[in-house]
């Protein structure tokens, strides 16, 4: 990029610096043409990891149960389980996790997690806490050649811009893919990559899933488990489908803002932020949990615990877990995934809800007000696009300094600004979400025979999350977990051993 107007383009994350960041805190005070960072908060964090062990303060507080983790499957729980005296501990200086919803002058924006399906768990408990979903109505689109293509997988396919050999390839995979029967073939098909049913296929029909997979279940199709991608084709692409995604100007980080709304109004001193927990050790009657806010450590005391974090962070917090289970959580693996908004001033994009852009550093992006672009009297004032940029596992280090994140931001906005005739447009703002470790990958045995081992409670230590409900990492997903995980909880306090949960043989 040369040096020219677009170099003072304004890189920003909504917020300050999260205290403690892996980032010089000389970022505080940007200048304009400088990005502020802003993401997770992994100080502490990388110390737990590192083995530093924590010295254990006197029990401050008792409480009946600990809910660790306040992303939508900790906000689940605590909202399931407020008729008893919870606390809950959330490390960042916000609620939200994954799903966190930020605000551009009046014009809300997903910063990850994006929306749910009518038959998930989700929809019925989004209604149930005041929400009305809004429907998306309108299946995927590509860019390719600098051509949308409307309808990918539907009628798009047979107006794909390719030679008509690559067409006919992909005709020839979706009829294979939707000849499959899951119901027959799903476990030894959780077992097996994605990638083998490509061969023989053109590489661009390879491409696309290389480009849909790591942004929905954090892989490539030689590490997805053939049945999540199976599963999805037929869902977008079988002869009775329809489109039952919703969402909400801002994503599902709507549901957790309206979680936080309701729980904050009653139990604003249950609510920790910027609380690290560093240790979980269970006793014969109850559990200690020990956390640090600010620069205090505090102990407490739960009847149950529940875990709503990643298992590589449960895993390393979490005392007396069964050889089994601890490497069973280790076995998880999670990609970085940072979200780059791109901000205009003027209608750039509204062709598609959600448009797949195969062989650039970015593998989607969605239009921030789609659902209520068409209501009476709304109009766009700003066209925000939230680009969705996973990244390998070898590339987590690029999101720990300012310099290599505004290089990724950098990157996104290049490819988009010559992704199709009209897009060579600057933004006002781009924004930048950093995560490290946000997406598990959806891997092969991962959903037979690791989940399953993953969540089985430790006696009063219960386990949330959406990496432990599977098959792939969805909302849905953590409220499910979070609902199981507050069942056991009341299961257990009334004085009941939680049923046994077994693996599931591959």
């Amino acid at each position: 990029m040369g040096t020219n107007r677009r170099d003072f383009i304004k890189y920003v994350v909504m917020g300050s610096i999260a205290a403690g960041c892996p980032v010089e805190l000389s970022l505080a005070e940007p200048a304009d043409n400088k990005p502020v960072v802003d993401g997770e908060d992994n100080r502490i964090c990388h110390q737990v990891r590192d083995g530093r062990v924590f010295t254990r303060p006197p029990v401050s507080a008792h409480h009946d149960v600990v809910i660790v983790g306040g992303g939508v499957s900790g906000l689940t729980a605590a909202y399931l389980l407020r008729h008893l005296d919870f606390l809950l501990l959330e490390k960042e200086p916000h609620l939200g996790g994954n799903a966190y919803v930020m605000d551009y002058n009046g014009t809300p924006y997903a910063t990850g997690a994006a929306f749910i399906w009518s038959g998930d768990s989700a929809y019925p408990f989004a209604k149930e806490i005041g929400l009305n979903p809004l429907p998306i109505s309108d299946w995927d689109g590509t860019i390719l050649n600098g051509e949308f293509v409307p309808d990918t997988w539907g009628d798009g396919v047979n107006k794909l811009p390719y030679p008509a050999s690559v067409r006919d390839s992909f005709k020839k995979f979706k009829k294979e893919i939707l000849a499959i029967n899951l119901d027959k073939r799903g476990r030894e098909l959780f077992a097996v990559p994605f990638s083998d049913f490509m061969k023989g296929h053109a590489d661009e029909v390879k491409l696309w899933w290389d480009t849909y997979g790591p942004s929905n279940w954090g892989a490539t199709s030689e590490e997805t488990a053939a049945a999540v991608g199976i599963l999805e084709l037929q869902g977008f692409a079988g002869d009775k489908r329809e489109d039952v995604r919703y969402t909400w100007p801002g994503g599902n980080g709507a549901i957790t803002k309206r979680l936080g709304e309701i729980l904050q109004e009653k139990f604003a001193d249950r609510m920790q932020t910027a609380a690290t927990t560093v240790a979980v050790v269970s006793g014969k009657t109850d559990v200690q949990v020990t956390y640090m806010q600010g620069a205090e450590l505090k102990t407490v005391v739960a009847k149950a615990v529940i875990m709503a974090t990643p298992k590589f962070i449960t895993r390393r917090i979490v005392e007396g877990l069964p050889d089994k289970q601890s490497e069973a959580m280790h076995q998880i693996r999670y990609i970085p995934y940072p979200v780059v908004n791109l901000i205009f001033d003027r209608p750039v994009y509204n062709k598609g809800y959600d448009t797949w852009c195969p062989g650039n550093r970015f593998t989607d992006f969605v239009v921030a007000d789609w659902v209520v672009r068409n209501q009476p009297g709304y109009q766009q004032k700003y066209n925000i696009l939230s680009c969705y940029t996973p990244m390998t596992e070898d590339d987590r280090g690029y999101l720990l300094t300012e310099l290599s994140s505004r290089k990724v931001a950098q990157n996104v906005l290049h490819d988009f600004q010559k992704l199709f005739p009209g897009s060579n447009v600057d933004p006002v703002e781009v924004h930048i979400y950093r995560r490290g470790h946000p997406l598990y990958m959806s891997t092969p045995k991962l959903f037979t025979e690791v989940q399953p081992l993953v969540r089985q409670p430790l006696d009063r230590v219960f386990f949330a999350n959406t990496d432990c409900e599977g098959p792939e990492s969805t909302s849905s997903g953590a409220i499910s977990a979070a609902q199981r995980a507050a069942k056991e909880v009341e299961h257990r306090l009334a004085g009941k051993l939680a049923p046994k949960q077994t693996a599931v043989a591959g």
